[in-house]
């Protein structure tokens, strides 16, 4: 990436072209990511894009992409990497039968695994943490410190420093509290709904072959939806899929009858579905 190409217009214009259709508040928090070299934090409901816009930053900037999804019980292991017992066992065996000695504690015998892999890239690359808030306190804290003084050490194989320029996003649904360490070392970047105009827009960057007139009935409905608390509000790409399923069916505007025959389309369970249709009528 060449820094004299880095200002707010182009990271506006580079994610734009990637299908990422930001607004003032991520391009600017991007733009100072990229910047001070810092961490992005994203938070926001589910289905916003918040795992999105690390994917967009990878092709917009041609960053190598990492991802390490968390979960309840995540180990360093799954993080970083594990030994390859079977591989060593086998040259232990191959040593004794060859009478000869080798060291089956060095890289050949180890399996890495995302964080170690992003960390020993010789390209500029970007590592998204998604969902860190299901992993543990524990994890979160080597992460942080990891990622704080560019090195990960290894028992029985060694430190190893960071090869390139590594970008990092962590998204949360706040299942629970980040350590403050955390929100401290991080830019801050909340993701909601988007507004009627830019969600049109994304949806119409991704369906580019539908009509306007099409995207805008599909974007005034999944709108209102969203307003009717339901139990799974629907994303964007469930707007997306909408807009694709009706083009399906020659459709150049949501009616009454696709309304009700495509809803299973963005509505995932039924009481949510019979909420919908009793309260969302079609002109």
């Amino acid at each position: 990436m060449e820094t004299y190409k880095l200002s707010i217009k182009h990271i506006e214009d580079v994610l734009t072209k990637n299908k990422y259709i930001p607004d003032e508040n991520i391009i600017t928090v991007v733009f100072l990511a990229l910047s001070l070299k810092k961490p992005i934090l994203v938070e926001g409901p589910p289905g916003t894009g918040k795992t999105e816009i690390s994917k967009a930053i990878s092709k917009a900037f041609r960053r190598d992409f990492f991802r390490i999804q968390c979960y309840e019980g995540i180990t360093f292991e799954q993080i970083i990497g594990e030994w390859n017992y079977q591989k060593q066992l086998l040259s232990l065996e191959t040593s004794k039968i060859k009478k000869t000695e080798d060291d089956v504690f060095k890289e050949d015998f180890f399996i890495k695994r995302p964080l170690l892999s992003a960390f020993m890239n010789k390209k500029p690359s970007i590592v998204l943490i998604d969902e860190i808030d299901k992993a543990d306190e524990e994890v979160e804290s080597f992460l942080l410190q990891a990622l704080g003084e560019k090195q990960i050490t290894v028992n029985d194989l060694g430190t190893f420093e960071l090869q390139n320029d590594l970008m990092v996003v962590m998204t949360s649904n706040s299942q629970r509290q980040l350590l403050d360490e955390t929100k401290d070392r991080c830019l801050y970047l909340y993701i909601d709904y988007p507004s009627f105009e830019r969600e049109v827009e994304i949806v119409k960057s991704h369906t580019p072959e539908a009509s306007l007139k099409l995207v805008k009935s599909i974007v005034k409905v999944i709108q209102k939806i969203r307003k009717l608390n339901l139990t799974k509000n629907p994303s964007i790409r469930a707007s997306v899929d909408w807009v694709r399923s009706l083009m399906l069916f020659n459709k150049d505007n949501l009616d009454e009858d696709s309304f009700k025959k495509t809803i299973n389309v963005v509505i995932k369970t039924e009481d949510d579905r019979k909420k919908v249709l009793d309260n969302i009528k079609i002109k």
